[in-house]
């Protein structure tokens, strides 16, 4: 999956769930995500907040499939509301090799 794949795949399921997302997806994401963000800031404070929000749900879709890829539940997201160390656990858990079975969270992703 190449950055103009994934970026569309992410936007296009913006509030699903369910499913699987494989690593390239997720970072290249993360990727647009940062750069986005990035020059939002530069344009303003009111475009960057617009742009923020805007991704809010995008990001916690990808976010939830990436660790449904793995084998976990979507809700280690909460993880993230522990200072310093939730975040660290969250990417430990998004650099996790995809499972190279089918899981509860459905077939392997293409």
């Amino acid at each position: 999956m190449n950055f103009v794949q994934a970026v569309q795949v992410c936007l296009r399921k913006y509030v699903d769930f369910e499913g699987r997302a494989a690593r390239p997806e997720f970072w290249w994401f993360a990727l647009f995500q940062v750069v986005v963000l990035v020059v939002a800031a530069m344009l303003g404070r009111t475009v960057y907040t617009i742009a923020a929000l805007a991704l809010v749900l995008p990001s916690l879709g990808v976010g939830a499939r990436r660790l449904h890829d793995i084998g976990k539940s979507g809700w280690f997201l909460l993880i993230h509301l522990i200072p310093v160390i939730g975040i660290l656990v969250l990417i430990y858990f998004w650099v996790q090799p995809t499972q190279p079975e089918s899981n509860n969270y459905g077939a392997l992703p293409a």
